[in-house]
């Protein structure tokens, strides 16, 4: 049994298709396949807390939290969206649980940073994998908030792309994050756009700085490349709005970019 930790932003989740939930339960299904699915909500984090007139601040792509803006962001993450993805799976003939990172000692976390910055934001310091294998034991879908909390009950607001990355490393598992594109698209031939199979660390590195990867794709790929840095063994990127590109890539066919930190990889550009 191997695990696979998707990872979906805030961004893509009104998108997701039916299809792509589908393919889900189909892995759970398989006996060979686990997958965990971690979740964000930015977009509506920041529709709550204009709606209530909280401020919402952002310190180097992270959002400032205060123990007000927690509260809004423990509701939005682990009430509105965790529950959403839920039922969606339900819809494709699954079985799911939502927790978040504070259920079960699931994520014990740190400040991340410097705290009288950004308030209530947090790393990763450990995964409680044993709720996480109990659940798939009993054949749910794990779906996680990335709430987390230190051994003083103190909740913190983890990046998702972190959380993710985290419990893909604590699993040994691949981590996959869904995208609105098929990977990493360059310039081939007079602005045609062609897709990447495979990007080194130092590919990305140049590509950023000549342009070639640019806006969105950046914070991706970093963190990509952050959870290959924390042991992750593999990270792709891939079109969840494409029916069967799940699948596809669990089943080793060429689906997305795949990511890893050493030049050993073939760089085929399809």
């Amino acid at each position: 049994m191997e695990y696979v930790v998707i990872k979906c932003g805030g961004s893509i989740m009104e998108k997701m298709p039916p299809a792509l939930f589908e393919n889900i339960v189909s892995l759970a299904k398989s006996g060979q396949w686990s997958p965990i699915l971690v979740h964000g909500g930015g977009p509506l984090i920041t529709s709550m807390l204009e709606k209530l007139k909280i401020e919402s601040r952002f310190v180097g792509g992270l959002r400032v939290t205060s123990n007000e803006v927690l509260d809004v962001v423990e509701m939005a993450l682990s009430g509105i969206a965790n529950k959403q993805i839920v039922r969606k799976i339900a819809l494709a003939g699954g079985k799911a649980i939502g927790i978040s990172g504070t259920d079960g000692g699931l994520l014990t976390a740190k400040p991340a940073g410097t705290s009288d910055v950004l308030g209530f934001v947090g790393d990763v310091t450990d995964v409680n994998t044993s709720v996480l294998t109990h659940l798939i034991g009993g054949g749910y879908i794990p779906v996680v908030s990335p709430i987390g909390c230190d051994q003083q009950g103190q909740r913190y607001n983890i990046n998702g792309d972190t959380a993710a990355a985290a419990i893909a490393s604590a699993l040994g598992g691949k981590l996959c994050f869904i995208s609105d594109i098929p990977g990493i698209l360059i310039d081939k031939n007079g602005g045609e756009k062609s897709k990447l199979d495979t990007a080194t660390k130092s590919d990305i590195d140049e590509m950023i700085a000549s342009g070639q990867i640019w806006g969105g794709m950046i914070p991706k790929v970093r963190s990509a490349l952050n959870a290959l840095l924390a042991g992750v063994g593999e990270t792709v990127i891939i079109n969840g709005l494409e029916p069967g590109s799940l699948l596809a890539y669990c089943k080793g066919e060429n689906a997305g970019t795949k990511i890893v930190l050493e030049k050993e990889a073939i760089h085929g550009i399809q």
